[in-house]
């Protein structure tokens, strides 16, 4: 089984990198873009097929390690 995480920035937490990717997208005349927001992805490949196991080892995982849950926020993805 295959855990799909999105970390990103929670809203209100200055984005640095999204500003100045849309500082840059601006400059190269990308005008219609209001806002960036730049996070990361992490895919782990998981020796089960147990998907309530699998939630709660990855949310684990997020909350110990993966994620900096006081300024980012996550969603898993299991397929």
């Amino acid at each position: 089984m295959k855990a799909i995480i999105n970390i990103s920035l929670k809203a209100g937490v200055l984005d640095s990198q999204g500003k100045a990717v849309h500082h840059a997208l601006d400059s190269l005349d990308f005008d219609g873009v209001k806002d960036v927001r730049v996070g990361k992805q992490i895919i782990l490949q998981l020796d089960t097929e147990d998907k309530t196991q699998a939630m709660t080892e990855v949310t684990k995982m997020c909350e110990d390690l993966l994620a900096n849950t006081v300024i980012e926020e996550y969603g898993i993805e299991l397929v």
